[in-house]
């Protein structure tokens, strides 16, 4: 692991963002809470809560942190049919919480794989990626900034 103990303690945040592509008919049985497994959203908002909290068990240099806030929030797109997870993650500490709000996004989009596979095999998880970063040292990374700039990040 990366030596972080002379790095100060700051606020930071990230956000992460992904989805999961599915058959109309699979997203209207999540939509009206009709899945055999039960509330696909409700579920996939904890399991992504807990993946956050759990980061540095599953990423194997990745630091422990004292998580201060995580949110999950799932939107449901009935034009690509899909659904939409954004993770905001929040720390006081010596490094950032962009391994967090990533893994929770990718954690919380295979709940909703895992929930709904017995009637659509061919869904797809794609965009995962973090949208913005604030705090410490390297200071703020927006995508869309970075994007029409051409930075990589």
């Amino acid at each position: 692991m990366v030596d972080v103990s002379a790095k100060a303690a700051t606020h930071r945040i990230a956000v992460a963002e992904g989805s999961i592509r599915m058959l109309p008919a699979t997203l209207e049985l999540i939509a009206q809470g009709n899945a055999k497994k039960g509330d696909v959203i409700g579920i996939a908002r904890i399991a992504a809560i807990q993946a956050a909290k759990r980061t540095a068990e599953l990423i194997p240099l990745c630091h422990p942190l004292p998580l201060t806030r995580v949110a999950a929030e799932f939107d449901i797109d009935a034009t690509q049919p899909r659904i939409v997870c954004r993770v905001t993650a929040e720390t006081l500490g010596p490094t950032g919480v962009e391994m967090e709000a990533l893994t929770a996004v990718q954690i919380g989009l295979l709940t909703v794989y895992d929930m709904c596979k017995a009637v659509d095999r061919s869904m797809v998880i794609d965009g995962v990626r973090l949208i913005e970063k604030h705090g410490g040292k390297s200071g703020s990374f927006r995508a869309d900034v970075a994007e029409s700039s051409g930075r990589a990040g």
